[in-house]
């Protein structure tokens, strides 16, 4: 902690006959608001996690012989699972052949979800959708025994205390991790059947509002395409072909990537557009990214990096702390509602993001280029730079060896289509939707896990009347 402007010691003295089993004499577990945590959940009525749980799996590895192209099941990865939902913004695919050999990473109704490395702990549960979903050797699957719901269960991992009693079982410098057996030997509290029941319902409404969200963003998405007549267009990626050496000296390129006749294909199409089309910067403007927060040293600024974008509807699903003067030296923009973020950076280029109230004057990195709109709705422009439209002419022009990404100057040459204001109005109207659907089921989510927190810091009676206040 900070006191008169000197950073004081915090210590915390451990009898030797407090240590667990003598397997953790680092200091960094027994600090006190490790203790704190976990005397208040000494304090409820509790069972030990491995009492609810048939087994906790270590799933079998796989080498990366998942595809990007849709197969018989869905190979669930890490990023894919977040804080009490599933983001399914990047699919991988395995056959069912594949799928077969790894029976045990095979999920299940109910199954509990948590994040064995890297972002340790993070958990959720699978309600079943999609179906046939196979998990990697960097998820644990806790299977339970359905004496407790697991949707509550997954509530309490997902709240303060939860939170905070799983990072305290984290081990490993570089790469940290989490084991089964410290997840069983976790303290869980335990309510009435009345709480358990309304906090599970909250969960269940809240996946419904984000599998809502995603078919209302898939609708946005296809009426775009379709009036592009580029609805299940797509372009022959040729193995080889030729180009004119005067176009290779015009473009100033003679990497054969950048003259893929499929970008081509996607090019001409917008051309052939019959309301016409234009070139981007005429319609959006390219923000630069001139802001310094090292000049605002003790401010505390929310930033935003690629990992914080959830893709699948071109959301902001997370920001970090940072004081203006431990910001990067990439932390350079700031941004501002109606603002569309793309990623320039070859790989992640489908990292796309539409800027609300919510994240309004956060700070973000040079690593996206920051849209402006000026006489386009910034939903519109949010699914065309998601879609086939701009992302082919972005893949196009990346260019670079270590870093490859998209020079600021190619954004010159892209072209987007003139859709009618019609037209515009019915996409942008059905992505405010999806958007307000997903703010819904996040509101969900927040109720259910303060509901746990209130039961454990008062009762449970205090925690009933909390939620009395939303239904």
């Amino acid at each position: 902690m900070i006191f008169g402007g000197e950073k004081m010691a915090v210590f915390s003295i451990i009898k030797l006959s407090e240590l667990e089993g003598a397997k953790r004499m680092d200091a960094e577990y027994y600090k006190p608001e490790y203790l704190e945590v976990k005397q208040k959940l000494y304090q409820t009525r509790f069972v030990y996690f491995k009492s609810l749980v048939k087994e906790i799996i270590h799933p079998k590895e796989i080498r990366r012989e998942y595809e990007d192209e849709k197969r018989d099941y869905l190979f669930l990865l890490a990023q894919n699972v977040r804080p009490l939902m599933l983001d399914l913004s990047e699919k991988k695919y395995i056959s069912e052949e594949k799928a077969k050999l790894m029976p045990k990473n095979l999920l299940e109704e109910g199954d509990i979800l948590f994040v064995r490395t890297g972002a340790v702990g993070v958990c959720t549960a699978y309600t079943g959708k999609p179906p046939k979903v196979v998990a990697s050797a960097h998820i644990l699957i806790a299977k339970p025994n359905f004496e407790i719901s697991p949707y509550y269960l997954t509530v309490f991992f997902n709240t303060f205390y939860g939170r905070s009693i799983i990072i305290r079982g984290t081990y490993g410098a570089l790469q940290p991790e989490i084991a089964p057996n410290y997840i069983k030997s976790i303290p869980v509290p335990i309510f009435s059947k009345n709480l358990i029941t309304k906090v599970e319902k909250l969960f269940l409404e809240s996946q419904n509002f984000l599998e809502q969200s995603c078919i209302l963003y898939s609708q946005a998405e296809n009426l775009l395409l379709e009036e592009l007549g580029l609805k299940d267009f797509k372009p022959k990626y040729q193995k080889t072909y030729t180009a004119k050496l005067s176009d290779a000296f015009t473009a100033h390129r003679i990497d054969a990537e950048y003259f893929q006749p499929a970008y081509e294909e996607v090019i001409e199409k917008i051309r052939n557009y019959p309301n016409g089309f234009s070139k981007l910067l005429k319609h959006v403007e390219n923000i630069k990214p001139d802001f310094d927060p090292k000049k605002y040293p003790d401010n505390i600024f929310l930033y935003v990096e690629l990992a914080d974008i959830d893709s699948s509807i071109g959301i902001v699903h997370s920001v970090n702390k940072i004081k203006g003067e431990e910001a990067p030296s990439r932390a350079r923009r700031i941004l501002k509602k109606g603002d569309v973020i793309v990623s320039s950076v070859e790989g992640s280029l489908e990292k796309v993001a539409l800027i609300d109230e919510e994240h309004d004057g956060c700070l973000a990195s040079t690593g996206f280029f920051q849209f402006r709109p000026l006489d386009i709705l910034p939903e519109v422009l949010l699914v065309l730079s998601k879609t086939i439209v701009l992302q082919s002419q972005l893949k196009k022009k990346c260019s670079g060896t270590i870093l490859t990404a998209v020079p600021k100057e190619s954004l010159r040459d892209i072209i987007i289509p003139l859709i009618p204001l019609l037209t515009q109005q019915k996409i942008a109207s059905l992505v405010q939707q999806s958007h307000e659907a997903r703010k819904k089921a996040k509101e969900l989510l927040e109720i259910a896990k303060r509901a746990v927190e209130i039961a454990i810091e008062k009762n449970e009676d205090s925690a009933l009347e909390f939620l009395s206040q939303f239904s």
